[in-house]
């Protein structure tokens, strides 16, 4: 039988006999008083061992009898310390093992409310409307994606007609734009008779009142400047 089962066994015949046990903060509590007073114990005996070394040291040759019971009562107050410091490492282990064991006991009762709570979630859920219920809403869901594809795709409007008969019929509509135009373009014409190598200071004149009386009708200020520019250019002939 292990010490486990040997524990919760000796437990339940205390329980049959009416005998309550400590609970786990009593006992912690009884431990470090303990702990407490075993320290204090602990003090005072480093001071017993200080002050009969001290008279051991004084009566060294004076009276070595005297200095002899010191050292030995010394050496019982050491022999006491050792034992309260294994007694205190004893008692530091077991309180630390309740400890854990109270923590332990705490976890397990706060789990088990836990399981409790959540069986008590589930007790209405039925696994086969949940199925049901996922199945739906995967429906719900492939459905609202094709729509809003079919909402977002391009309009078919027109989609019958070639692309490239269309190009084609573009580029021909800019080329007969483009031979028009060409059309429409006048070269100036070659003059029949050859320009003189240097024309006279009067042929020069009669070219340039010819031009200005073709622009004579243009503006009252326009004909002011052509006057002026008149008798400049006669001033200039003569």
């Amino acid at each position: 039988m292990s010490k486990i089962s040997k524990f919760f066994k000796g437990g339940s015949s205390a329980a049959s006999k009416g005998r309550r046990g400590p609970s786990p903060q009593e006992a912690l509590a009884r431990l470090r008083e303990t702990e407490e007073l075993l320290s204090k114990k602990q003090e005072y005996l480093e001071t017993r061992i200080e002050r009969e070394l001290a008279i051991a040291r004084q009566n060294g040759t004076k009276n070595k009898r005297a200095a002899l019971q010191a050292l030995k009562r010394k050496k019982r107050y050491e022999k006491q310390l050792t034992q309260i410091d294994g007694t205190l490492s004893t008692i530091e282990f077991q309180r630390e093992a309740l400890e854990n064991s109270h923590t332990n006991t705490e976890v397990l009762k706060n789990m088990g409310y836990a399981a409790q709570a959540m069986k008590k979630v589930h007790e209405n859920m039925d696994l086969n409307k949940i199925d049901d219920l996922m199945q739906d809403i995967t429906e719900q869901q492939d459905i609202a994606q094709e729509i809003s594809d079919a909402i977002s795709n391009r309009a078919g409007f027109g989609d019958e007609f070639d692309e490239d008969e269309l190009m084609a019929e573009l580029e021909e509509l800019e080329q007969e734009e483009l031979n028009k135009a060409m059309r429409d373009v006048r070269l100036p014409s070659v003059p029949s008779t050859s320009l003189p190598s240097r024309p006279s200071k009067l042929h020069a004149c009669h070219f340039l009142f010819n031009s200005l009386i073709k622009d004579a009708g243009t503006s009252t200020r326009r004909r002011a400047e052509d006057e002026d520019e008149m008798k400049k250019l006669a001033a200039w002939a003569s």
